[in-house]
């Protein structure tokens, strides 16, 4: 004998104007009354409380009923749902069982009156009629009313938790996106005219003087450009793996800059199982060697540390250059692009942070273990 709340279906019938949510609630209440009234018709049937010769007119009175309580419930119910279900979650099927035996006794009530002023029921039966029909309209009312109710908020919640896994296919695809741009842009940077003019120049200077260094230098960056191509088959890679890539890019670098490269890894091997966004750590060496090393006739000292802390991974890249400001960085630069995918990856819980320490600039890498 009413309309349940549905938030999702109010949402929605909004966007077509106040005309159209009013026209689709009201539509929807008569074709539940029209099957309640069905039902009561079924129900005094099988009671004996009509015959089949009355069957019209029981009909009729039964909708009747139905109308007038199923369009009052459902404007009230939708309107407590929109107002009190967030605010008095534990005692919205309080408020909507008050709100339907207040609809159901003004409907039975306005009912009789109407059955009486259209000459069906004579005046002197109606309360006789009203206290006949009473019982059996609110146990209808409340059986009816709270079903449909518990039936659309279970419906609305599939639907929410439909919309928050479609949501997360989204920002996962949106992590692959990121991290095919970051494939992208390190292999763009690995391919860069310049890097492979000074990388091949390198190795050619090192063939007459150290013919296996320069063998050396040649595996590096085929393991290098290989790794930048499958990085995206994957969204974390172990970090032992990540380390390996580290140390061939900076050795390929100390082919080119020398003694202006100085560079240490101190990470313990018991973390070189743990997972890692790929290219990460590499990213923020790199950083330090185009805008530190290449950029100063001392070059610059490079340090690169790990440690397990309470739960999470913490990675450090320290340099004695002049430092920068997170903020400074574009979104489509290497470091933006890094803390969007900590972002979708983990969350709040991934962090990129920049600080100066003393004399040296400090960009750390932590995310959960």
């Amino acid at each position: 004998m009413i309309c349940g709340t549905d938030p999702a279906m109010t949402k929605r019938s909004e966007s077509g104007g106040p005309s159209g949510r009013y026209t689709a609630h009201i539509l929807r209440a008569l074709l539940i009354a029209a099957g309640v009234a069905l039902l009561c018709l079924a129900l005094f049937l099988s009671m004996g409380r009509i015959r089949l010769s009355q069957m019209g007119t029981e009909l009729a009175i039964a909708f009747a009923y139905s109308v007038s309580i199923a369009l009052p419930s459902m404007f009230l119910l939708n309107w407590m749902g929109q107002h009190y279900t967030e605010r008095f979650p534990r005692l919205i099927y309080l408020f909507h069982t008050l709100a339907l035996l207040g609809t159901g006794s003004f409907g039975t009530l306005a009912t009789g009156l109407f059955m009486q002023a259209i000459g069906i029921v004579p005046r002197s039966a109606y309360w006789p009629v009203f206290r006949s029909n009473f019982p059996i309209g609110i146990v209808i009312t409340l059986v009816v009313g709270l079903t449909i109710t518990s039936y659309e908020t279970l419906r609305y919640k599939f639907q929410t938790a439909t919309l928050e896994l479609r949501t997360q296919e989204v920002e996962r695809e949106r992590a692959y996106k990121l991290l095919a741009e970051a494939r992208l842009s390190s292999l763009e940077s690995r391919i860069h005219p310049h890097f492979l003019f000074n990388t091949l120049n390198s190795i050619a200077a090192l063939i007459p003087s150290d013919p296996m260094r320069a063998e050396d230098t040649v595996g590096k960056l085929a393991s290098l450009l290989r790794f930048s191509l499958n990085a995206h088959r994957s969204g974390l890679v172990p970090l032992g793996q990540e380390l390996k890539i580290v140390r061939d890019y900076l050795e390929i670098e100390k082919t080119r800059f020398g003694a202006r490269l100085r560079y240490e890894i101190a990470v313990p091997e018991a973390l070189d199982d743990v997972k890692v966004p790929p290219l990460a750590l590499q990213s923020l060496v790199e950083n330090v060697v185009k805008h530190v090393v290449a950029q100063r006739a001392q070059g610059a000292a490079i340090q690169i540390a790990g440690a397990r802390e309470a739960g999470r991974i913490r990675l450090e890249v320290l340099d004695d250059g002049p430092g920068f400001r997170l903020d400074a960085i574009a979104p489509e630069h290497g470091l933006g692009n890094l803390v969007a995918r900590l972002e979708l990856l983990y969350g709040g819980a991934g962090q990129l942070e920049v600080a100066r320490e003393g004399e040296k600039t400090a960009v750390r890498l932590s995310f959960p273990a």
